[in-house]
């Protein structure tokens, strides 16, 4: 099922949002607004669980495109959320030991939708996103995973670390990139696997760092220190590809 791109701007239309039940990924609230309609709405979002960011009136102006947004605007998702199990199921009907990217806090909504792009090339079984400090399932991810989205499920979770414990105990190995790790060349990477890609600047957080199974470097020579996430994220999924095809 896919929902259209939606920034959704005023109360009634907030609160109409939350109640035909959209994936809403962020609301965005006027400070210091109390009065009724606000607190029905604030109410709503954290029943749901949903990122909620109090800012000033200049900074909804900016991102309004209405005029009107009365102190509350939401973003909803651009596709529907898939769960863990979706993935893991995808990967049974398949008969292939589970292959899946896990992402810790990507924040550029291009980077997001290249590596669910390069997911689905890889063959990898779905893409498992955090629910905070990360982009969503945005129109622009949409676009430029080049229709990606239609065919590989992306979970959004709260918690990355306690994810991955859940997931060592379907069998899966997990490797993170990072400079510090074993050349990825020498690791085996075949079998039941998860590989997690960290943010644009700070890479792979030190929490889901000790969860990993493996840390693969991929060899650098030039002048410049990293790789762009989306990019590596490909350099170690046909990594994991080439593994699996010997």
């Amino acid at each position: 099922m896919r929902y259209e791109e939606l920034t959704i701007e005023g109360r009634n239309a907030v609160m109409e949002a939350f109640r035909s039940g959209k994936t809403i990924d962020k609301l965005y609230v006027q400070e210091g607004l109390q009065d009724g309609p606000v607190l029905s709405i604030l109410r709503e979002a954290k029943k749901h669980d949903i990122i909620i960011n109090k800012v000033k009136k200049e900074r909804l102006d900016q991102m309004s495109e209405t005029g009107k947004h009365q102190g509350v605007i939401a973003q909803a998702a651009a596709y529907e959320y898939a769960q863990v199990e979706d993935i893991l199921n995808a990967a049974r009907e398949k008969g292939e030991p589970p292959f899946i990217i896990l992402l810790d806090n990507i924040e550029d909504p291009h980077n997001l939708g290249a590596i669910i792009r390069t997911a689905n090339l890889a063959g990898a079984h779905g893409v498992i996103i955090p629910k905070r400090r990360a982009v969503g399932l945005t129109a622009v991810v949409a676009r430029t995973s080049a229709g990606a989205l239609n065919y590989t499920p992306v979970a959004k979770v709260s918690n990355l670390g306690n994810t991955i414990e859940e997931l060592k105990k379907e069998g899966l190995w997990f490797v993170c990139a990072d400079m510090d790790g074993e050349l990825m060349y020498n690791l085996d990477l075949k079998g039941p696997i998860g590989l997690v890609v960290g943010n644009e600047g700070n890479g792979v957080s030190r929490l889901v760092k000790e969860k990993c199974d493996f840390v693969a470097s991929i060899p650098m020579n030039g002048n410049i220190d990293s790789l762009n996430a989306s990019v590596a994220a490909g350099v170690l999924a046909y990594e994991i590809v080439r593994q699996k095809m010997q």
